[in-house]
C-alpha cells in the first residue's frame, strides 16, 4: 500500500500547487490595484528614478568669487577654479555682502573668497588663507565644491612653492621632488567615475522589487478577505490536504510574475544606464532565488494581518523610508545601532543589499556572500514555515466561524419550526 501511498500524496500535492499557483494568478490579473503595483509601479519607479541619477555626478556647481586682492595670483586661482570639473565661477562679486545676496537669490551654491594681500603673502613666503563657504545642507554640492576648491588650491600653491625651489637652484624635476617626496595615488575600485547613480540605484532597485511585492502580496490578502467576509482562502481550496502546496503554489504565481520585472529592471534597465555588472550572471541568479521566495513568503506571512486591502498600502508605504536608511545605502550599517540594525534583519533586502552589490559592483563569487546566501535561505524556510502555520490557523478559525454560523441557523430554522407548530 505504502508504495501506492506515497506517489498518490505527491500527486495531490502537486496538483494543490497547481490549483493554487492558477487560482492566485487569475486573482491578481483580476485586480487592477494589484496589476497597478505588479506591471506599472515596479517598472516605472526604477526607470523614473534611473533617468533622475542619469549624470550620475554633480558638475558644473554655480559659486561666486569674491576677489578682494585683484592680483595675478588671485586671477591664476579663479581660472583653476573655473577648469575643475566639479564648480564653474558663475559670478564675482566686488564684497561678501554683495556676494551673500547672491547666494540668498539662489544664483549660487557657495562663495569662494580670496582675502586682501592674498598675493603678497604667497611671494613673501608666509601662509595665506582662501575661505569657502558653501552650502552644507546639501552634502553632495558642500563635498564637490570644497573639492574643487582644495584642488585648485593645492595646485597654485604647488605651483608657487616649486618656482621657490627653482629660484634656490633647483631643476624643475628636484622641484617637484622637494615639493611632494612621497606623492599618493588614488585608485578609485569599483566605481571610477564616483557615480552617484551606479552606487545607489541597484540597491535601490532591489527594495523597490520588496516593497512592491509586499504591498501587492498584502492588497490581494485584504481583497480576498473583504469579498469573502473575512475568509484567507476560497472555500473550494482543499487546504487541509497539503497547507504546504497551497503557500508554495501562491507564492510560485508571484515569483513566475516577478521574474519579467527582474528582467527589466537588473538586466535591461542595468545596461541601458551603465549600471555596474561585474558579477557572474549565475551568481546573481543565485542570490535571487531565494531572495524573491522571502519576501513573497514573508508577504504572505504578514497579509493576514490585513483586513482591508488599504491597510497595506498605508503600512508598508509608511515603512518603506525605514527599509531605505536601515539597510546601509544611506548610512553604514557598522554605525547604525546594534537593536535597529539586527531588526532590520527582518526585512530581506538588508542581507541582499550587500551581498548583491559585491557580486555586481565588485565581482565576487558566490562563495564570497555565503553568509548572506545562507541567511537568506534560512530566511526563506523560516517565513514559508511562519505563512504556513499562520494559514493554517486562519483556516481552521475559519472553518469555526463556518460551522457556528451552520449551527446558528440551524437553530434558527428549528425555532421557527417550533413556532409555526405553536
Amino acid at each position: 500500500m505504502r508504495l501506492f501511498n506515497i506517489p498518490k500524496a505527491v500527486i495531490l500535492g502537486l496538483d494543490l500547487t497547481w490549483f493554487s499557483f492558477v487560482d492566485e494568478l487569475k486573482t491578481i490579473f483580476r485586480d487592477k490595484g494589484a496589476m497597478l503595483i505588479f506591471f506599472l509601479a515596479v517598472l516605472a519607479y526604477p526607470l523614473v528614478y534611473s533617468i533622475a541619477y542619469e549624470n550620475n555626478v554633480v558638475r558644473d556647481i554655480p559659486v561666486t568669487v569674491v576677489d578682494l586682492d585683484n592680483s595675478a595670483s588671485s586671477r591664476q586661482m579663479i581660472r583653476m577654479l573655473g577648469a575643475t570639473k566639479e564648480v564653474s565661477v558663475s559670478q564675482e562679486a566686488g564684497s561678501l555682502h554683495e556676494a551673500r545676496q547672491i547666494f540668498w537669490d539662489g544664483n549660487s551654491k557657495g562663495i569662494i573668497l580670496i582675502p586682501e594681500g592674498f598675493e603678497k603673502e604667497l611671494l613673501r613666503g608666509y601662509q595665506t588663507s582662501v575661505s569657502v563657504y558653501c552650502d552644507a545642507s546639501y552634502f553632495l554640492i558642500y563635498k564637490e565644491t570644497l573639492s574643487a576648491t582644495i584642488q585648485a588650491t593645492g595646485t597654485l600653491s604647488a605651483g608657487v612653492e616649486i618656482k621657490r625651489l627653482m629660484a634656490s637652484g633647483n631643476g624643475e624635476e628636484q622641484a617637484m621632488q622637494l615639493r611632494d617626496p612621497m606623492p599618493a595615488k588614488f585608485y578609485n575600485l569599483y566605481n571610477p567615475a564616483g557615480s552617484y547613480g551606479s552606487y545607489v540605484m541597484p540597491g535601490i532597485i532591489l527594495i523597490i522589487l520588496q516593497q512592491t511585492l509586499l504591498v501587492g502580496i498584502g492588497m490581494i490578502g485584504g481583497a480576498g478577505k473583504d469579498r469573502r467576509n473575512n475568509q484567507v482562502v476560497k472555500p473550494g481550496i482543499r487546504v487541509r490536504q497539503g497547507m504546504f502546496s497551497v503557500v508554495f503554489g501562491k507564492g510560485l504565481a508571484y515569483f513566475t510574475i516577478y521574474l519579467v520585472n527582474i528582467a527589466f529592471t537588473l538586466v535591461y534597465l542595468s545596461k541601458w544606464f551603465g549600471f555596474p555588472d561585474k558579477g557572474s550572471f549565475a551568481d546573481v541568479c543565485i542570490l535571487l532565488v531565494p531572495y524573491l521566495f522571502s519576501v513573497i513568503f514573508f508577504g504572505l506571512m504578514i497579509s493576514m494581518l490585513f483586513r482591508r486591502r488599504e491597510h497595506s498600502i498605508m503600512t508598508l508605504v509608511f515603512v518603506s523610508p525605514i527599509v531605505l536608511f536601515l539597510s546601509g545605502l544611506s548610512w553604514p550599517s557598522t554605525s547604525i545601532p546594534p537593536l535597529m540594525s539586527q531588526l532590520a534583519h527582518i526585512f530581506p533586502s538588508t542581507s541582499m543589499i550587500p551581498a548583491f552589490l559585491r557580486i555586481r559592483s565588485m565581482g565576487v563569487s558566490i562563495n564570497d556572500v555565503r553568509p548572506e546566501l545562507t541567511f537568506l535561505l534560512i530566511q526563506m524556510i523560516v517565513y514559508f514555515l511562519l505563512a504556513c502555520i499562520g494559514y493554517k490557523i486562519a483556516v481552521v478559525r475559519q472553518e469555526r466561524l463556518h460551522q457556528a454560523r451552520i449551527a446558528a441557523q440551524e437553530n434558527e430554522t428549528a425555532q421557527m419550526i417550533i413556532d409555526e407548530e405553536e
